[in-house]
């Protein structure tokens, strides 16, 4: 019965991922370089966006995940880039592929 439900889980997310144009990403296991980059993420997210304020709707988080997420990538600096947004390490932008 688990079974059925991770692949139903994995099947939601693909299809999401696809509707995106993304594709997943999976961390290596026992890695602990790789997974305390997700860990930090996710704490940046509960820190200044999913516990700062209750939220009336799930319309209303949405949009300030929205908020969080254009200064998170296109301005702020991060130490592990050397200072610089994530934005600036992507190669290849939506609809700008070469």
């Amino acid at each position: 019965m688990e079974a059925i439900a991770r692949a139903a889980r994995w099947s939601f997310h693909r299809q999401a991922l696809a509707d995106l144009g993304a594709t997943g990403k999976h961390t290596r296991a026992y890695r602990a370089q790789t997974k305390g980059k997700v860990e930090r993420f996710h704490r940046t997210l509960l820190d200044e966006w999913a516990y700062v304020r209750p939220y009336a709707s799930n319309d209303e988080r949405s949009a300030a995940l929205q908020d969080l997420l254009h200064p998170y990538n296109h301005h702020r600096c991060h130490t592990a880039l050397g200072g610089h947004p994530p934005i600036s390490c992507v190669n290849n932008l939506a609809d700008q592929y070469s």
